[in-house]
């Protein structure tokens, strides 16, 4: 039951379904048998049954028959033999027979009877090249057919196997994954392990009258562990896993994604109790909707299936069918229902506590040194997924080795928290004016951070290139966990994002290209203001949005106009104006009267290229700043 490589199975009930097979077996093998017996055939005629003495031309013959050394002849359909009165050398031995090939000479047996040869005719008894003549083509094309035909119904993706289901099977005992391996995720995994017992003791559920959950929706941002907690459950329980993505159902032949999900509901059946894990659900899953263009047959068709089988499916057979999801919103609303996904977990990001749990997971088979901080680094890591982590420890252990160090230090968790917010660090040959530009660019964001309110303080700023067009960048680190924002801290971060631009503007009297990105995350700050949070007072406690945004992904609605009239559409972009337009004041306003320190910390990184926050607040007469806690942001400049 159990292998080293686990791979799919496609009849999980021990029966082959594939057709028979020519010989019987393997087409291959059978083949090369029914040819080695021909072989031994044509072998043992060629022994056996090819006349044996001397092979003579047949002019020599004609001499011999005219000269009276012929006593016997047999005349055969393509050869003649004999015996002569003298025997002749043939080999290492002497012989009197002798063969010749016939030749069509109408005379021969005139002189065969005026020499007074006694003569016969014979049929020839080799039947073996006759039936080569037939049965070889036979074999040779029955052989391909038999080749063919294995290679289309094989297991692994044939093509007479595009209806069988793909899903990968992991027996009970290949499954090593347990809760013990999941952190950051405690709600979700308690909320699992009743899954657990429902898959292990059934009828202490059941006997109470209660119904088993038939599915389970893990929804969550990529890289959570939806994945992994779903496996978790399989470990805990000791039950196959049935693993398999939503994309693998739909091919381009029409209905077999359908079929796809007959069978492998058959094949979990036949293994109950065990869990089908469907990742990227809303691959299959997406709402069915009707529009001018035409829906997507095959999906909803296969989707239909899916619900039927949820729906007919009986739940004391100890099947649970968990869904993997980061974009919930598209699901189709019959998967959501009671009696299909019952029940919905949410995976999300870990918080500070969390993120220390997983460094500690993923740093158990890294040398680390005594002074590396787990707290710290979890706090400067907000916004990272168990994924980035692991990526994280990583990254910090392949510096530590390209450094030839035996350990991992705090140096190489901090340089690798930089390569994976900013990107790889970048050395251009770059004019000494771009890299004053830059200077001062970064200063106007890190010197407006550290004075507005409801901002986060600076950690570090830099001046070194990295990524994709990033020049410079500011990273700020907080003090406490904030699942909310104000007015005012909007404010003071529309005020940060748009000090670079203010700096260039003080400093030079002109301004670059620099602040494009800048520009783009305010005036999405500004617009939500306005359109989302009500933060307007002008238009009041509307939402004039209406688009519906991504609860987990990172992606860029289009931009449709909201059901407003143009007279509310000018108000809306006046208010946005407005609010871009006070951030951009209170910058100014915070940059001129510090103009001095603004110079003092630009020209200081233009030497050192890379300040800490404390010699910030230094030059600037601020206080240091408080313990890191939680979650930070970056800045980057493109």
């Amino acid at each position: 039951m159990s292998s080293n490589n686990p791979t799919p199975r496609s009849n999980p009930k021990g029966g082959d379904k594939r057709g028979p097979l020519p010989f019987g077996g393997r087409p291959g093998l059978s083949l090369w048998y029914g040819l080695a017996l021909l072989l031994v055939l044509g072998l043992a005629q060629m022994y056996w049954f090819v006349p044996a003495g001397k092979t003579l031309p047949y002019s020599e013959f004609k001499e011999l028959v005219k000269s009276g050394g012929v006593t016997e002849v047999f005349v055969g359909d393509t050869a003649i033999r004999g015996t002569l009165k003298t025997p002749v050398q043939s080999g290492n031995r002497q012989t009197s027979d002798f063969t010749t090939t016939r030749v069509d000479d109408p005379k021969l047996t005139e002189e065969l009877e005026a020499r007074g040869v006694k003569y016969s005719g014979e049929t020839n008894n080799r039947w073996l090249p006759e039936l080569l003549g037939w049965l070889l083509p036979l074999l040779f094309f029955v052989g391909i057919w038999g080749f063919f035909f294995r290679r289309m119904s094989g297991a692994e993706g044939g093509v007479m196997s595009f209806a069988r289901s793909k899903a990968k099977v992991f027996a009970d005992d290949e499954v090593k994954v347990r809760f013990d391996d999941v952190a950051g995720v405690d709600e979700a995994r308690e909320e699992l392990r009743e899954v657990v017992e429902f898959l292990k003791t059934p009828k202490k559920y059941t006997n109470l009258g209660g119904r088993i959950p038939k599915g389970v929706l893990l929804v969550g941002p990529p890289g959570t562990g939806k994945t992994l907690l779903a496996r978790a459950v399989a470990g805990e329980a000791h039950v196959p896993f049935f693993s398999l993505s939503g994309s693998e159902f739909v091919e381009m032949f029409v209905g077999v994604g359908a079929a796809r999900i007959r069978d492998l509901f058959q094949q979990a059946e036949a293994k109950a109790p065990c869990i089908v894990f469907i990742d990227e659900l809303d691959a299959l899953g997406k709402a069915r909707v009707q529009s001018p263009v035409g829906s997507h047959e095959e999906r909803e068709q296969t989707l239909n299936q899916l619900l039927a089988e949820m729906d007919g499916f009986d739940s004391r057979k100890g099947v649970i069918i968990m869904g993997a999801t980061n974009r919930p919103e598209v699901l189709d609303p019959a998967l959501l229902r009671p009696g299909r996904f019952d029940r919905q977990v949410l995976v999300d990001k870990p918080d500070v506590k969390g993120r220390e749990d997983i460094l500690k997971i993923h740093v158990k088979g890294v040398k680390t040194s005594a002074g590396v901080d787990l707290k710290l680094i979890a706090a400067r890591t907000a916004g990272f997924a168990g994924a980035d982590l692991a990526n994280l420890v990583n990254e910090a252990a392949l510096l530590a080795a390209r450094a030839d160090k035996t350990e991992v230090g705090p140096m190489e968790f901090e340089n690798a928290i930089e390569r994976l917010v900013a990107g790889l660090e970048r050395k251009r040959v770059m004019s000494e004016k771009d890299r004053e530009t830059i200077a001062y660019h970064e200063t106007g964001h890190a010197v407006v951070a550290s004075v507005v309110e409801g901002t986060y303080p600076v950690h570090k700023i830099s001046i070194v290139g990295r990524g994709f067009g990033v020049l410079g960048y500011t990273l700020h680190l907080p003090t406490e966990e904030r699942y909310l924002s104000t007015r005012r801290q909007l404010q003071g971060e529309l005020a940060v994002l748009l000090g670079g631009r203010t700096a260039e503007e003080i400093a030079f009297g002109e301004i670059t290209t620099g602040a494009q990105n800048d520009l783009l995350r305010a005036t999405d700050i500004a617009r939500a203001m306005v359109c989302e949070f009500g933060m307007s007072d002008e238009l009041g406690l509307i939402n004039y949005d209406g688009n519906k945004r991504p609860k987990f992904l990172d992606i860029a609605m289009p931009q449709e106009r909201g059901l407003y009239s143009e007279q509310t559409a000018l108000k809306i972009d006046a208010e946005i104006n407005r609010i871009i337009t006070e951030a951009h004041a209170t910058a100014t306003r915070i940059l001129t009267e510090r103009r001095e320190q603004v110079d003092t910390i630009a020209k200081r990184l233009l030497d050192v290229e890379v300040m800490e926050g404390d010699e910030l607040r230094t030059i600037l007469g601020l206080p240091k700043a408080e313990p890191v806690l939680a979650e930070g942001t970056v800045e980057v400049r493109q």
